[in-house]
């Protein structure tokens, strides 16, 4: 219920947003104007803009800068933000930056509506300086620069690259060590544009781009982070021209990596003990290999992603002839395949990029199994798609800008990072929540009596529009309206309700890092050093069983007696089953002592006296004895089960019969018998057995029921050799086989 009013209140504040909108860009010149607008008043106010008092000088440069794009005087925005927008963001604390925001989110979705605006300096400059401003925007504030924009700072090669990475942060820190920006002004501008970051990894993408500058972003970081976005952009339209034809590309489908192409680093497919060298393709519904022939590539092979076909994708040891050896693989597995099929990306050093192909792959079938959980159709099935395909872009080209790797929990991948994160599937809660609201054609009346809440615009399906606007066809009716804005993820003010949940999130990660810590620090090697530790923490428990022991051995009489009187009287009042409360409720008071008295203090170690080092002859001895032991454990329990199948299945008569007269006696007692008056019985005949009176006796029943068991017979086992004559199938036989 909550998400829902948040959603609300997002669509409230960008209903203001459009209406305004509407009236900016629905303005027509005068029919009686000049033609070079001389006199024009607007184009006076545009050419000569009005600072703003509450905004510092670099906000307001900013602001005369996004007034210029929109073509409306900045005291008309001002008018606007005044009259149309709640009174909640124009608190007088504020007001400059949420003032800003305002100016600067319209500016940006004009900015991204061209098609190669990542490739524009000045599109990079802006949304730069926005950051700056974003942090000091008001004249109270101390500007970080007063005197010239990130656009003048460019420092570039002869290929349009900046002179980088290898000292990166030397390089900025060279050129201006006071222009930077923060995490949380990067959070509010960047994923205004969807395809820049996203408001679930903004900022896992921010700790990435300045994991080497001290937690602050150079303007020539981000400026290469926007060139590679362009780069690995136009690679994937070129890629997908020419996969289009060999790979039967069904419509919608985009490619977003290739691998293999490059002959001294091939993908190799593993089909049990047979091997082929090929290209790889992942696209947003399927993984396809082709196998290299003589000179040319065979037909592509497609293992699916998007149907559910029970796939499991995760990393394996790979090797020759089947052999678990290298850490360099994926395997894929499912309904579709016969066995399952290895993918090795074969490096000198590391699994990097195993690691990479894992990490896309995932995020594409995560994203699916969202798509199929919430029942998610048309275009909100194409947001959820171009959400994921956009993140795999930005992970690309991060990795190929700053050769970056990310974590567990610093993932650039949002399904992928909603799945690792404590707490994650709430952030796919909230993620599918705002997908209900998808679509700006429609609108639907607010009752909650506000004067500015007549109508509320439902959401943008903003990742779609940003992927088509960059020239990938997800879907094809995917269109606005003329005098619609794109009502995002940012909204002027407001935190969105995914941020609150990945932060949420984040903050249970913290503490679940610094628990996993503590673990990783107690972590010790060696089986007799695991068992002593193991023997010391089990100390109450083992010394327990051993005080109990030696009452039922009879060694001390009287005690024993006690006991004896003292376990058959709780028995019989049928207070056992208080036993197990009492357990917990004690645990639960010392707990709340140690909780009292030990408060702010730091917890002792656990002091415990290792044994004796040992060789590494020593040790695999002692391995091979416990290997040993656990397999005799395991042969007496077969035989167990083999003798028991015996007496099943009468292979000695005699010996059924008797077990059939235990069972229905048995059957009758319990039936008929109270359980208390059962359990005393067992107690008595356990702890008495040892008694002074009761030795003999119960020895010879002892003796007796071994040597009546071992006369009962094994039941037959024949072990059969599998079948090792696997023949090596050619690629045109598998493709045979599939068809």
């Amino acid at each position: 219920m909550d998400n829902v009013k948040l959603g609300m209140l997002d669509g409230f504040l960008t209903r203001n947003h459009q209406k305004s909108l509407k009236s900016l860009f629905s303005r027509n010149k005068s029919p009686n104007a000049n033609d070079n607008g001389d006199d024009d008043p607007s184009s006076a106010a545009l050419n000569s803009p009005k600072s703003i008092p509450q905004l510092s000088p670099f906000a307001n440069s900013v602001v005369s800068r996004c007034s210029k794009i929109l073509q409306v005087p900045t005291e008309e925005l001002q008018h606007h933000f005044d009259t149309q927008l709640p009174e909640s963001v124009k608190e007088l604390l504020t007001y400059a930056r949420n003032f800003l925001e305002f100016c600067s989110y319209q500016a940006l979705h004009i900015l991204s509506s061209h098609p190669d605006y990542l490739n524009d300096k000045e599109f990079r400059s802006l949304t730069f300086d926005m950051m700056l401003a974003w942090e000091s925007p008001s004249v109270e504030t101390k500007p970080q620069d007063k005197e010239t924009t990130c656009s003048n700072q460019e420092v570039e090669d002869e290929d349009g690259w900046s002179i980088f990475y290898s000292s990166s942060t030397n390089m900025a820190v060279q050129v201006d060590d006071k222009k930077t920006v923060g995490p949380e002004a990067f959070a509010r501008i960047a994923p205004v544009c969807a395809a820049v970051a996203d408001i679930i990894t903004v900022h896992n993408l921010y700790d990435a781009l300045t994991s080497s500058s001290g937690h602050r972003l150079h303007f020539l970081v981000y400026d290469k982070y926007i060139r590679s976005l362009d780069k690995v952009i136009k690679a994937s339209k070129n890629a997908l021209a020419s996969s289009i034809e060999n790979l039967q590309l069904t419509e919608g489908e985009i490619v977003l990596d290739v691998d293999g192409t490059v002959p001294t680093q091939p993908v190799l497919q593993h089909i049990g003990m047979s091997l082929w060298p090929g290209r790889l393709t992942l696209t947003n519904s399927a993984l396809y290999f082709e196998s290299l022939g003589v000179g040319l590539y065979e037909k592509a092979v497609r293992y699916d992603l998007a149907t559910d076909m029970k796939q499991v994708i995760k990393p394996e040891l790979t090797g020759p002839l089947g052999a678990r050896l290298f850490d360099k693989a994926i395997m894929y597995k499912s309904t579709s395949v016969a066995e399952p099929v290895y993918l090795e990306f074969p490096e000198f050093k590391g699994n990097s990029r195993r690691d990479y192909w894992l990490d896309i792959c995932l995020e594409i079938l995560r994203a699916h199994r969202f798509i199929r959980k919430n029942n998610l159709k048309e275009t909100k099935k194409s947001e959820v798609l171009a959400r994921a395909i956009l993140g795999i872009i930005r992970y690309r080209a991060v990795r190929e800008a700053f050769h970056f790797f990310s974590s567990h929990y610093k993932t650039l991948l949002a399904f992928n990072l909603a799945e690792s994160l404590p707490g994650g599937d709430l952030i796919l809660k909230t993620l599918s929540s705002r997908l209900l609201l998808l679509n700006s054609g429609a609108a639907q009346h607010d009752l909650s009596g506000s004067p500015h809440a007549k109508w509320q615009p439902k959401l943008s399906p903003v990742s779609l529009i940003a992927l088509t606007q960059l020239g990938f066809m997800l879907q094809k009716d995917v269109h606005l309206d003329a005098e619609a804005i794109i009502v995002g993820d940012v909204c002027v003010g407001e935190i969105n309700p995914l941020e609150m949940a990945v932060k949420q999130s984040v903050l249970d990660t913290g503490r679940a890092e610094a628990a996993q810590a503590t673990v990783e620090q107690v972590k010790v090697d060696g089986i007799d050093t695991n068992v002593a530790i193991m023997k010391e923490l089990l100390f109450p428990v083992i010394e327990l069983a051993s005080r109990v022991q030696v009452l039922a051995s009879w060694d001390y009489p009287c005690k024993s007696t006690a006991f004896l009187m003292l376990s058959s009287y709780f028995i019989l009042r049928g207070w056992i089953r208080y036993i197990l409360p009492s357990i917990f409720v004690f645990v639960a008071v010392v707990m709340l002592q140690c909780r009292h008295f030990n408060k702010g203090k730091p917890l002792e170690p656990f002091r415990i006296t290792p044994p004796q080092n040992r060789n590494a002859v020593e040790q695999l001895l002692t391995l091979q004895e416990a290997i040993t032991q656990v397999e005799a454990l395991l042969r007496s329990g077969n035989i167990i089960l083999l003798k028991i199948r015996a007496l099943m299945f009468a292979v000695l008569p005699q010996a059924t019969d008797r077990i059939v007269l235990l069972l229905v006696f048995m059957a009758a007692v319990f039936a008929c018998v109270p359980l208390k008056y059962i359990t005393l019985l067992v107690f008595l005949e356990a702890f008495t057995r040892e008694m002074p009176y009761r030795k003999e006796s119960s020895d010879r029943w002892l003796r007796r029921i071994r040597e009546w068991w071992i006369r009962i017979p094994a039941a037959p086992v024949q072990l059969i050799k599998p079948d090792d004559r696997k023949k090596k199938k050619s690629p045109d036989d598998r493709k045979k086989k599939k068809s």
